[in-house]
């Protein structure tokens, strides 16, 4: 299979997801600062592991994947409303945690930086 299929398609669902979690999903248990930060589809185009960031506690993280599963079905059916394919992939809900490790390195970075400026510390000298 041609991998720029496999990564046009990718695109789409992200668009597609990305649209239902802001309009088309009505469960609750889905927190309102749910982001797809990306889709990856399978050569066969069986799967789509769809990595979400959920801004919230780990109970809120939980809940929504919780929701998104529950709702895999109307998604998948959705998917293959709006894309013309032979077959649907079948998404898979993974839970994405990048964006809170980078904040979390990034405070680390200022506060040595703080800390090094209190103490007079320069190492760029």
């Amino acid at each position: 299979m041609n991998n720029k299929r496999t990564i046009r398609i990718s695109r789409e669902i992200k668009k597609v997801v990305s649209e239902l979690l802001y309009n088309g999903i009505k469960d609750p248990r889905i927190g309102l600062m749910t982001t797809i930060t990306d889709v990856e589809v399978t050569r066969d185009l069986s799967f789509a592991n769809i990595y979400i960031s959920v801004l919230g506690d780990m109970q809120e993280k939980k809940s929504t994947l919780e929701g998104l599963e529950s709702a895999k079905g109307f998604i998948r059916n959705e998917i293959g409303k709006k894309l013309d394919l032979r077959h649907v992939p079948e998404p898979i809900f993974h839970l994405d945690e990048s964006i809170e490790r980078g904040m979390y390195l990034s405070e680390l970075i200022d506060k040595t930086n703080k800390e090094n400026d209190i103490n007079g510390n320069n190492y760029d000298e």
